[in-house]
This record gives C-alpha cells, sequence and structure tokens, in this order.
C-alpha cells in the first residue's frame, strides 16, 4: 500500500474500512486523507486492531487477496475451535475416568457393608422401599 493507491483510491478505502470496522466515522478518516501511516494510527486508535491487521486488510483491496485474508482467518477460527474441542474432549475424559473409579469405589463399599452387615442393609433396603412406594402413592392420587 502507499500513498498514491490510497488517495486514488480514497472513497473506496474509505467505505470499506467502515464496513470491516463499524465505529469508524468519516471524520476520523479525514484525519489521515492520503497518508497510509495516519491512516493505520487513525484505524489502530479508534477500533484497536493491530497494524498487522489494518495493513492486510488494505493490501488486500489492492491486491484482490480478500478472500485470502477472509479463508486465513477462517483457518484461524477452525483452528481455535478445534483446539478448544479437543481440550474440552479430554476434560471430559479425565472426569468420566475420576467419576468411574469413585463409582467402582463406592460399589465396592456397599457390597462390603452388604456382605459384613446383611440385617441392616435389609432394614434400610425395606425402608426405602416403603418411602418409594409411598411417594409413588401419594403422587398418583392427585
Amino acid at each position: 500500500m502507499n500513498r498514491e493507491e490510497i488517495k486514488g483510491h480514497w472513497n473506496e478505502v474509505k467505505g470499506r474500512l467502515k464496513e470491516h470496522w463499524g465505529q469508524l466515522t468519516d471524520d476520523d478518516l479525514s484525519q489521515a486523507e492520503g497518508n497510509a501511516d495516519q491512516l493505520v494510527g487513525v484505524v489502530q486508535q479508534k477500533t484497536g486492531a493491530t497494524r498487522r491487521e489494518i495493513e492486510n486488510f488494505i493490501d488486500g483491496m489492492f491486491n484482490g487477496s480478500m478472500s485470502d485474508q477472509a479463508a486465513e482467518t477462517v483457518q484461524q477460527y477452525a483452528d481455535t475451535a478445534q483446539r478448544m474441542a479437543d481440550e474440552a474432549t479430554q476434560y471430559a475424559r479425565q472426569q468420566a475416568d475420576r467419576i468411574a473409579a469413585y463409582s467402582s469405589d463406592y460399589s465396592a463399599k456397599v457390597a462390603h457393608t452388604v456382605r459384613t452387615r446383611p440385617a441392616e442393609s435389609m432394614a434400610i433396603a425395606f425402608g426405602l422401599g416403603i418411602a418409594a412406594g409411598a411417594l409413588f402413592f401419594l403422587g398418583r392420587k392427585k
């Protein structure tokens, strides 16, 4: 991008910049009319975009490579999404393994308790059965 290209296509440059970064106004862009460095500075200050991002956007207007930039941006988002999905999968596997280990431990403890205390276990099971039946009966009565 150079000064002559920007001056020669100022209205197109201004329109595309405002379309891409909606917070830019004509007043903002008039501060830099024709000066590439000032233009990048104004856009950077107003939008927070990086210098490289702005320069690539403007260069893309003159080189016809807007689709290449869009494809690169899409690829970056896809790579980020894939990385996040991989991390989420790994986290879910770790949590599933942890829950399976707890479940196995509790199952072993219950089995041990039933073997060592059969009378108490039967009394608890009977009490839970009565409570469940009462809840079921009362729920159906309404």
